[in-house]
């Protein structure tokens, strides 16, 4: 337990050295307990109270056991003796500078960008070891194409606020092609009240390339995304989360630009990202047998040399069929 504690230590020390991915579905404290489901992310600073940043993100995923015949799997890592299960989704995620009313470029903020991303994926957890691969391929688009200026016009004016006008210079199309490895190890679960799991995860590819580390823990009535099916016989959870990350960032398109169309009018330089930087997660989390419903808050620290710390929120809708 000793060792546990000194690591509990460390990551809390590095905490403000970390950054994680935007929408995470799929860590341990979000899983489903079913091979087949459907669920939607929704993210905005708007549960923030802001509007700069990182400034909207969706996700629309469903997991099938239909989709184990997915070519793409065969990129994933797949340990023996392991539960699988098989997904596919389309995510969303949108950037502004804070003064998004303005049609001049804002300099020292950062530039307006948008992705849209079809993401293979797959789960696998091993009961015996209490471990959890997760993988996902993504290819899509950053730029115009994602539409990101039309989604955000659309719902300013349908919520009466400040029409964006900056749009036209933002990051101009490029191809996103990324994969992402993750892993979790649960090191402590007391009862069905309280957990604790060691994470990993990396990314490498046009769009975002980074790795990070942290844990995350879960306490109330909760969930046991770690053990066989048909040991997680109770139905209805109510838990609470907290999830500390700490990354080293080696490529952000939507900060620098894509990587092969270097005709943006406005990108952050290399000298001015910030290599090192930090974000943590909490909400809370019910399910029944067949519903799922999140709220979930996070914060993340300035992500270049002059931009700003930033906060957001969001809500996830799910349901097994």
């Amino acid at each position: 337990m000793n060792k546990h504690l000194i690591t509990l230590l460390f990551l809390f020390l590095t905490i403000a050295l970390a950054n994680a991915q935007k929408i995470d579905n799929m860590v341990s404290f979000r899983d489903i307990n079913n091979n087949s489901y459907f669920r939607i992310n929704y993210e905005n600073d708007y549960f923030a109270a802001t509007d700069e940043n990182y400034t909207q993100g969706y996700n629309f995923e469903m997991f099938l056991d239909r989709l184990e015949k997915n070519p793409i799997n065969h990129l994933f890592f797949t340990p023996e003796n392991s539960l699988t299960k098989y997904g596919l989704s389309i995510e969303h995620i949108g950037f502004t500078p804070n003064d998004y009313a303005s049609e001049d470029i804002q300099f020292g903020d950062r530039p307006f960008a948008s992705a849209i991303m079809l993401k293979s994926m797959q789960i696998t957890v091993n009961t015996e070891n209490k471990t959890r691969f997760t993988s996902s391929f993504n290819l899509g688009l950053i730029g115009p194409g994602a539409f990101g200026k039309e989604m955000q016009v659309g719902i300013h004016k349908w919520t009466g606020n400040k029409i964006p006008k900056g749009w036209k210079n933002q990051i101009k199309n490029d191809v996103v092609i990324n994969y992402e490895l993750g892993f979790e190890k649960q090191i402590l679960k007391y009862n069905n009240l309280l957990s604790l799991q060691l994470i990993t995860n990396v990314k490498a590819g046009t769009l975002f390339t980074n790795a990070s580390a942290g844990f995350n823990t879960t306490f109330g009535i909760i969930d046991a995304p770690f053990a066989a099916k048909e040991n997680r016989k109770r139905n209805f959870k109510l838990y609470a989360y907290f999830q500390p990350m700490a990354s080293v960032i080696a490529y952000d398109a939507t900060l620098q630009g894509g990587l092969f169309n270097t005709k943006s009018p406005y990108t952050i330089s290399n000298n001015n990202i910030k290599r090192l930087t930090a974000q943590y997660h909490y909400g809370i989390v019910l399910k029944t047998k067949t519903l799922y419903f999140e709220y979930s808050r996070a914060a993340i620290t300035r992500e270049f040399s002059t931009g700003s710390a930033a906060k957001y929120g969001g809500i996830k809708i799910g349901f097994t069929f």
